[in-house]
């Protein structure tokens, strides 16, 4: 479903834990006219250092003269020695400074969560920069993060308190004050901090599908309508939707319902939802903001259907944002989450659009009806591809992220029930169930955020060779957009789950944040793509390449492994053969590829048996995307190892890494051990090993749980939650938040109604 997503959201820090801090007590960038330097100053054992950039060119704004930011100023390179320098009690200092941002009783940090910072193994301010890509970057980010938390227009103080209405109408007022607010500190949509402001708003913010709209435009639109539509876009002077998902059709493009007919009488198209079916449904800022929408609708010239195109239609007056002729659209109703957001419906009777309003980069209908296509048709399904590989970090990895980060700081600072007679009650961190629900979640948001990465690179290099027309990519890249979605959504979705779970009663809580984070994400699974057909389209995409390579016929880099299958045993001897990442690696390679190979032997027996090719392929779903899984699930391992490998091995962070890495592996053998024991490869007595490890592990990573999860480096007022604050004052944070419910402010509406007759119906006993 087109819901409300987008790929891209992104200031002046605390910047705390580096040493940096605003000159001016506001905490924010202070914008003068004429040529004013920024200062900031870092607070060194050595002194005070000052740092200084022109307005426009240091971590306070965005280069607002290029795309590239060629030539951009870098920042005094004495922050870092400043940072190098400081002892580590003061670096401790600097990031509790920076982080605590409302806790009861200032600078008061539990004991239970301070001790966990003690005996850190390695450093969470080097680990935090490489999260972030860069040292520079995390000084960006958190100058955003400082900027937006700041301003009280986005606060999201009273947030699990406000009606749907009300959500909406902050949503709107926040939207439209970003926009003052990228014009105030300078901040461009192609400058390095605008990837941050999406984090720092948390999502609360509206128009998200306008950024889809845009980026629809600027994909598969030509140079003139670029020229034409983005500025108008960008300066908002009209608001944009992007509306595929029908009713009756979701993932499933090719049946959608909607027409657009050709006239060529009058030069335009005429689009049609001809059925209930057909309607438009779901669309974000459709419901009541957007002004206009990209359509998806089946081409028709001069009777014969070319497919699934996209046309700008507009759908509300520029005058007074009444409903244009025509146009049929509003609300869809409540939602799991995401109140703030006016998902709609949309139907259309006859709406006319001119014939240059039909996005023609890469096919088009000339004024005479000759319908001309530049490239593969398939490219107009690019814009979801691009979106489920931006959805990963944004609105999946980000969930998960919050959720272990409010739950293993709450286990630390949980006491219940006593692990030894006579001692206190233990952290139920300390429980090694509780380990084992929690850690693995903590490695995965590591695996995933590495993965995210490897995808990324992989859209870039199939991005640049469309750019030159060439589309050979585009199946691997719509097969690893699509499994790689539904394999991490599905995760992370049973991970905060299971630190919802996890956390107990107070968990079930809205003020935890945790029940939020959890509607937010299972709406990940459905959106975008149905997690079970994305599955089966990468599916598709494996068998076929499997056949290729077992006729030796060339296949995509990422799918070579099909072609070295390697018959045998694993040769692992000890449970400490699997911390050898060659040994789990080789595992799953080969899990993989069996499922593969066995899900490919079964459809061509069908086949050949006489069962119709379509019969067939529906009686292998359950184990082609088993398949799918175990080729993504074989990918992230892979993937995370190398990864691993490269990193430095000072500031200790590879060693931690490692420690990840190996959980992950183990607890995905552990957790499908009969995948791995099915044909031998893996025997009963090195599961036993694989057990063995794999317990141990946790045991090994509880020591630098909370340091990990401070590494993810969200603020309070990000994590909204009463539970997972840095200062661990959880009690506290409960009570005082429950009081701000309206519903302590006032006499309850029903005493009146029917308490007080009740009461007072017969005289009290008492």
């Amino acid at each position: 479903m087109a819901f409300f997503l987008n790929a891209e959201a992104a200031v002046l820090s605390a910047l705390g834990a580096v040493g940096f801090t605003p000159s001016r007590h506001s905490g924010r960038c202070r914008q003068r006219s004429g040529p004013t330097r920024h200062r900031a100053h870092a607070e060194t054992p050595a002194g005070r250092v000052e740092l200084r950039w022109p307005w426009g060119q240091g971590p306070c704004s965005g280069d607002t003269g290029s795309v590239a930011q060629a030539g951009r100023q870098q920042p005094d390179s004495s922050l870092k020695d400043a940072w190098d320098k400081s002892s580590s009690a003061s670096r401790m200092a600097l990031l509790e400074t920076g982080k605590h941002s409302h806790g009861l009783v200032p600078g008061s940090v539990n004991p239970d969560l301070a001790s966990e910072r003690q005996t850190a193994s390695f450093s969470v301010e080097k680990l935090t920069a490489q999260l972030d890509g860069g040292v520079e970057q995390t000084w960006i980010r958190r100058a955003v993060v400082e900027a937006i938390e700041s301003d009280p227009v986005f606060s999201r103080e009273n947030q699990y308190f406000q009606s749907q209405n009300e959500r909406y109408e902050a949503a709107v007022r926040k939207a439209v004050h970003l926009q003052k607010k990228m014009h105030e500190m300078g901040w461009t949509e192609n400058g390095p901090e605008f990837k941050y402001i999406y984090r720092a708003l948390s999502g609360d913010v509206a128009f998200l599908l306008h950024r889809i709209f845009m980026r629809s435009i600027s994909v598969l639109g030509s140079d003139k309508q670029i020229a034409k539509w983005i500025p108008l876009a960008t300066q908002y002077q009209l608001i944009g939707s992007y509306a595929q998902t029908e009713l009756g059709h979701g993932t499933y493009l090719q049946g959608l319902e909607t027409t657009a007919v050709f006239d060529i009488t009058t030069q335009e198209f005429i689009l049609n939802t001809p059925k209930i079916s057909a309607m438009k449904w779901w669309p974000g800022d459709m419901g009541r903001s957007a002004t206009h929408t990209v359509v998806f609708a089946q081409l028709y010239v001069q009777g014969k259907c070319y497919g699934v195109h996209p046309f700008i239609v507009q759908i509300r007056s520029l005058r007074d944002h009444s409903l244009c002729p025509g146009i049929t659209a509003g609300d869809i109703g409540p939602k799991m989450n995401f109140e703030h957001i006016d998902n709609g419906y949309l139907m259309m009777q006859n709406v006319r659009v001119p014939r240059e309003n039909m996005l023609n980069k890469f096919c088009e209908v000339q004024p005479d009806g000759t319908y001309v296509r530049r490239g593969s048709q398939k490219i107009n399904y690019f814009t979801m591809t691009t979106v489920r590989i931006s959805l990963i970090s944004d609105e999946v990895l980000t969930p998960l992220m919050k959720a272990c980060t409010i739950a293993i700081r709450y286990s630390a600072v949980r006491r219940q029930s006593k692990l030894k007679p006579g001692e206190e009650e233990a952290k139920i961190l300390d429980y090694q169930t509780q380990q084992e629900k929690l850690l693995p979640q903590l490695a995965a948001a590591y695996a995933f955020h590495f993965i995210n990465d490897y995808l990324q690179e992989l859209f870039d290099r199939g991005y640049r060779e469309i750019q030159r027309k060439n589309f050979d990519t585009l199946p691997e890249l719509h097969a690893f957009s699509s499994g790689f979605k539904a394999m991490v959504t599905q995760h992370c979705t049973s991970g905060v789950e299971i630190c919802l779970r996890a956390c107990g009663g107070h968990g079930y809580s809205l003020l935890s944040g945790l029940p939020s984070l959890y509607t937010k994400i299972l709406a990940s699974c459905i959106y975008e793509g149905e997690n079970t057909i994305l599955l089966l389209q990468t599916a598709r995409f494996l068998i076929k390449c499997f056949m290729a390579a077992s006729a030796g016929q060339p296949v995509p880099p990422s799918v070579t492994y099909l072609a070295a299958v390697k018959p045998g045993k694993c040769p692992a001897k000890n449970k400490l053969d699997f911390l050898r990442p060659d040994i789990y690696t080789e595992a799953y390679q080969h899990m993989a590829v069996r499922l593969i190979s066995s899900t490919a032997a079964k459809l061509q027996d069908l086949i050949q048996s006489g069962v119709k090719k379509h019969d067939a392929w529906n009686q292998c779903t359950v184990q082609l995307a088993q398949a799918a899984k175990a080729h993504c699930h074989y990918i992230t391992v892979k993937n995370f190892a190398e990864t691993v490998e490269k990193l430095e091995t000072k500031a200790g962070i590879q060693k931690i890494m490692k420690h990840l890495c190996d959980l992950f592996a183990l607890h995905g053998i552990f957790s499908n051990s009969g995948v791995f024991l099915h044909d031998g490869y893996i025997s009963g007595a090195q599961m036993d090993m694989v057990t063995a490890s794999y317990l141990d592990l946790l045991a090994v990573i509880r020591k630098d749980a909370v340091p990990l999860v401070d590494a993810f480096d969200f603020t309070d007022k990000s994590l909204n939650s009463a539970l997972g604050s840095y200062d661990g004052q959880v009690y506290h944070r409960l009570y005082e938040w429950a009081q701000k419910s309206p519903t302590n402010k006032q006499m309850s509406p029903a005493y009146e109604k029917y308490l007080k007759p009740l009461l007072h119906n017969t005289p009290s006993k008492l």
